[in-house]
């Protein structure tokens, strides 16, 4: 797609793409401070430009017409009852209270337990001051090595290049505090790669081996959960000795794997690249599509710069995934990062770590789940569960991945956000996976998408793509289910932007509404998917449908869920309306 060519999706559309301009004067964004009212709290990406309204202005706001207010009464009343919900679930005067209770932990709010059950965000929950007090020390000593660096040096330098022995012995010493004597396995790893690329240069057999190199390594690590030196060899039994604070180095290499794809691919397009202007030199500042797309000379895809972007130690544990050119570009081009907007980030990050503190404290759902203490739990209750459940997949994913970007931008680089929507904000399927892990969806669509067809080949991409993720997560039937359902739930939106487009059918002021049927079966359907793979897997989601459809009472509750949800989704409309008002463009 050229680059001055959007696509943006209409909210009174929003199972469609419908609306292709040309764009007048883009004006990448930053912190939203220009934007008044409530889109003020929509979280700024790089590609949210501002455009000229391609077909006039934007229809007038509907927040005060009737409509509109009737929708406010019941958000209203249906939003706190959600949350009031699952609190009396909780309460110990609930009678599956014992079944769960021993998954609680003493809390620190309202005199209160906190579940503190997930094993996976209590790994980040319990080690936030550890990792606070070691993002200081490492901001910290690169403050100091910049001004040694710097003062050694006859003129001011204009890039970070400086960093790069700075930022390989920090990660040196990072991975042997974490992994021990696995960080030999790891750069053993990260060396063959390296010289699969470097070697094949701009041979077509360089990508097809990439890939299959590092699908058998993921595969053998899971197989052999990050295998035992022992295991090679009886003599290297010493070495298994020193496991570090995090032994299973195999979990968080599935990020790695990503970095190493994206250096062996871009060193093989540079290779290949027709251009031989040095656009990095230029005295400019890129876009973050330029960055991503944009090739280096070839001598700067050197070894050293390789470990230094593998390795980066505040996005290394989990992301969010930057491109090898994306990376090198900020290094010889830094961004303008204020301290103003990290200070701005770092509130956002408060106010949802006080949140998910506040769920915890109070809403013992992911125990019920864990123990399946829901029998005899209405279909409203157990939906609640449900629901509730994916607010903390949600919360616990992006809380880690914010403080790692934090920081990032601290040190001076600037990666994509990975969360841009609120989960329960969400109405389009294919919205909803580019504001989910966002930078995981760049980098598939830059190196998995595009070669495979892109929009020539969609269906076939699709499928492939959506396996690819669910075995990349985890090797396992539960999450290969959910890559399938998420393929299949897709179909029905794209059949709907086929038979009613908006450029047809738009002016119509049934229009709108239509579309919010729609996404209410959208949003049933990704709910089912994302309940399959990430918390109680197939069987789970079948006891749960059988109990809530199973009797006329579960019937009235989806009848009444449905127009709640239908409510929600006008006011989703609205906002995303209002986005476009103040030049806001996030195509999710």
């Amino acid at each position: 797609m050229p680059d001055d060519v959007v696509i943006d999706m209409s909210t009174d559309s929003p199972s469609s793409k419908v609306a292709v301009h040309r764009s007048i004067e883009p004006v990448e964004m930053g912190p939203l401070d220009a934007a008044r009212g409530i889109a003020s709290l929509t979280v700024g990406i790089p590609s949210s430009k501002k455009y000229r309204q391609p077909d006039g202005s934007s229809p007038p706001p509907r927040w005060k017409t009737p409509e509109f207010i009737f929708y406010y009464i019941v958000f209203v009343v249906v939003v706190p009852f959600m949350a009031w919900v699952p609190i009396r679930l909780s309460s110990p005067t609930n009678a599956n209270y014992p079944l769960f209770r021993h998954q609680l932990k003493p809390g620190w709010l309202f005199g209160r337990d906190v579940d503190n059950s997930d094993r996976q965000y209590r790994a980040f929950r319990d080690n936030i001051p550890a990792l606070s007090l070691l993002a200081l020390i490492y901001l910290t000593l690169q403050w100091i090595y910049t001004r040694s660096a710097i003062g050694s040096m006859s003129a001011i330098p204009k890039d970070n290049v400086h960093l790069v022995p700075y930022l390989i012995f920090f990660a040196t010493l990072y991975l042997v505090g974490l992994h021990g004597t696995s960080t030999i396995k790891i750069l053993t790893i990260l060396t063959i790669n390296y010289y699969i690329g470097k070697g094949l240069q701009g041979s077509r057999i360089g990508p097809l081996l990439t890939w299959i190199f590092n699908a058998f390594i993921l595969f053998v690590n899971e197989r052999n959960e990050g295998y035992h030196f022992s295991s090679l060899h009886p003599s290297l039994a010493a070495l298994d000795v020193f496991e570090g604070l995090y032994p299973r180095w195999h979990i968080s290499f599935n990020i790695t794997m990503l970095r190493l794809v994206s250096f062996n691919m871009d060193y093989y397009w540079a290779c290949n690249s027709l251009s031989t202007e040095d656009v990095g030199s230029r005295d400019m500042r890129a876009t973050q599509k330029e960055r991503i797309n944009t090739p280096h000379p070839l001598e700067f895809y050197t070894y050293a710069n390789y470990l230094a972007y593998a390795l980066f130690p505040p996005l290394y544990i989990a992301g969010p995934i930057l491109t090898y050119n994306d990376f090198l570009w900020q290094l010889r081009r830094p961004q303008e990062i204020s301290l103003s907007s990290v200070m701005k980030y770092f509130i956002r990050f408060l106010i949802c770590l006080i949140t998910m503190e506040f769920i915890l404290h109070t809403m013992y759902v992911v125990a019920i789940k864990d123990t399946r203490a829901w029998v005899g739990d209405t279909s409203l209750e157990l939906s609640m569960i449900g629901f509730w459940n994916l607010i903390i997949v949600w919360l616990k994913l992006l809380l880690p991945w914010r403080f790692f970007r934090l920081w990032s931008l601290a040190s001076g680089i600037d990666p994509p956000e990975n969360m841009v929507r609120c989960m329960a904000n969400n109405y389009s399927t294919t919205g909803f996976w580019r504001s989910w892990h966002r930078s995981y969806n760049l980098w598939i669509v830059r190196y998995i998408y595009i070669p495979l067809g892109g929009t020539k080949n969609v269906a076939v991409a699709t499928l492939l793509i959506f396996t690819f993720v669910a075995l990349w997560h985890d090797l396992s039937f539960r999450l290969l289910a959910w890559g399938w359902l998420v393929c299949l739930f897709i179909v029905p939106e794209l059949l709907a932007a086929y038979l009613l487009p908006q450029s047809k059918y738009g002016r119509y002021w049934w229009y709108r509404h239509v579309c919010a049927i729609g996404a209410v079966f959208n949003i049933l359907m990704m709910m089912t998917a994302n309940l399959v793979g990430f918390v109680i897997g197939i069987e789970g989601v079948l006891y749960l449908s059988g109990q809530i459809t199973g009797s006329l009472e579960g019937f009235r509750f989806i009848v009444t869920g449905c127009c709640c949800l239908f409510a929600g989704v006008q006011l989703m409309f609205e906002y995303r309306e209002e986005e476009k008002r103040m030049g806001i463009f996030l195509r999710c």
